[in-house]
C-alpha cells in the first residue's frame, strides 16, 4: 500500500503544479486586464483547491504509513540532525500545510471580495505565495540532500 500511495503522491504533485499555474495565470490576467470575474474563474479556483486538498490527504496518508516518516517521530533526537529524514519527517509536511493554507485562504477571499479586480488580487497573490512555497518545498531530483524521481511507479 505504501508504493501505491506513494507513486499516487507523486503523480498528483504535477496536476497541484499544472493547475496552480493556471489558476495564477487566469488570477494575473483578470487583475493586469480588469477583466470580470467569471464562472470560469470560481471553477479555476474551485478544481485548484480541490487538487491541493487530495494532495494534502494523500501526503497526510503518506506520512502516516511512511517508513521514513516513523523512524523520525520514534528517533526524533538523532533524526532530526539528518536532513533527508529532518526534511521528509518535518519540514516538507510543514511547508506544504502552510502552502496549503495560503490556497485556502485565497481561495476565500477570491469568493467572498466585492469587485471583480479584488477577487483577481486575492488569488493573484494567495495563490502565488502557496505556488512559492511548493515549489521550494517539493523533493526535486536535482535536489542535493532530497532528491527524488520526477515519476515513480507503484
Amino acid at each position: 500500500m505504501y508504493s501505491t500511495v506513494l507513486a499516487l503522491h507523486s503523480l498528483v504533485r504535477w496536476l497541484v503544479l499544472i493547475s496552480l499555474l493556471v489558476a495564477i495565470f487566469c488570477a494575473y490576467r483578470g487583475w493586469l486586464s480588469k477583466k470580470k470575474f467569471s464562472g470560469f474563474d470560481n471553477l479555476v479556483i474551485y478544481c485548484t483547491a480541490t487538487i491541493v486538498y487530495l494532495q494534502l490527504v494523500l501526503g497526510l496518508w503518506l506520512y502516516f504509513i511512511s517508513p521514513i516518516s516513523n523512524y523520525f517521530l520514534h528517533n526524533f533526537k538523532t533524526a532530526v540532525h539528518q536532513r533527508d529524514l529532518r526534511f521528509f519527517g518535518m519540514e516538507h509536511s510543514i511547508m506544504m500545510i502552510a502552502a496549503t493554507i495560503m490556497i485556502t485562504i485565497g481561495s476565500a477571499k477570491a469568493k467572498r471580495r466585492p469587485t471583480d479586480d479584488q477577487k483577481f488580487r486575492a488569488m493573484a497573490i494567495w495563490f502565488t505565495i502557496g505556488f512559492l512555497i511548493i515549489l521550494t518545498s517539493v523533493p526535486w531530483a536535482f535536489s542535493p540532500f532530497t532528491s527524488r524521481p520526477y515519476f515513480r511507479m507503484v
